[in-house]
């Protein structure tokens, strides 16, 4: 199975990468396959690469689903 993610850009490093935060860990991806995409912006990730450009409000929507999961699943919290 499959999981791509919603995150946040934090920064955009020069070569089509960026640095998101997934969960309080921030990570780096490519975003060889997105365009136009600025600090602040939502990107679906999967593996590494951003897939597409995301919706904010889908993107706190899926996010606050996946809290909800976690919490009835027992599992801790963690940074959006």
């Amino acid at each position: 199975m499959c999981l791509a993610i919603p995150a946040r850009i934090e920064q955009l490093i020069e070569g089509d990468s960026a640095i998101i935060n997934l969960g309080g860990m921030r990570k780096e991806i490519s975003l060889a396959l997105v365009e136009n995409i600025v600090v602040g912006d939502y990107v679906i990730v999967h593996v590494g690469y951003a897939l597409q450009k995301l919706d904010q409000e889908e993107a706190e929507h899926t996010l606050a689903l996946f809290a909800e999961m976690s919490r009835m699943a027992g599992l801790p919290d963690k940074e959006p």
